[in-house]
């Protein structure tokens, strides 16, 4: 690697999962740079958020590993934004984000108002969640997911259900987080925002890369 490329931030190496008889994963590797948006893309049931699960720490794989250099993360390593966020209603944005501060270490009030900021939600940060669009509740869980900093950001879906304009809102904030040298790792469906935005696209099918 020349001192000019970007460090690794993820590397994935022969993820195997099965569920019961059903080959999921099959020897599927991939390696993920600073400042990188990687884009997940294949048909339902090609195990796409299996492989994120695995990713985020939300699942072990059969076989196989996921590395992330501590040294090169904040608060925590990983952050996820699952398919369906969910969120108490009774809590304002900020609430919502101050709550998920506390379980970090090293993030107070002012790392939260920057995250609203960040994701684009500052406005509306006193708004209760279950007065939030959908798409601006999507964002809430961006926030959540980058809340501290983490090095690596993985996105199941994100854009799932959500108009046009506010797909291409969502995807313009993953790309100004990867400027600032995050690593996404992103399943989507939305393929001209994937074209936009990604740097390396995997197509997953039959539980293996089939291209990139």
């Amino acid at each position: 690697m020349s001192e000019d490329a970007p460090a690794t931030a993820l590397r994935a190496q022969a993820l195997d999962q099965s569920f019961g008889d059903v080959d999921v994963l099959s020897g599927v590797s991939l390696s993920v740079a600073r400042g990188e948006v990687a884009a997940i893309v294949g048909p339902n049931g090609s195990g796409k958020s299996t492989l994120l699960h695995i990713l985020a720490g939300v699942a072990a794989p059969d076989d196989g590993s996921v590395a992330v250099p501590r040294e090169a993360a904040g608060a925590r390593s990983v952050g996820y934004l699952p398919q369906r966020p969910a969120f108490r209603d009774g809590f304002s944005a900020r609430d919502t984000l101050g709550f998920y501060a506390q379980l970090l270490d090293g993030v107070d009030d002012d790392d939260v108002a920057a995250t609203l900021d960040r994701v684009g939600l500052g406005g509306v940060a006193d708004r209760s969640v279950g007065s939030l669009s959908g798409g601006m509740t999507r964002l809430l869980g961006l926030g959540e997911a980058v809340l501290g900093d983490p090095s690596v950001l993985i996105l199941d879906e994100p854009g799932s259900g959500l108009d046009p304009a506010m797909v291409e809102r969502l995807f313009s904030v993953v790309g100004d987080l990867a400027a600032d040298g995050t690593a996404v790792v992103v399943a989507s469906h939305e393929l001209p925002a994937v074209e936009a935005h990604a740097d390396t696209v995997y197509v997953l099918d039959e539980g293996d890369f089939a291209a990139s």
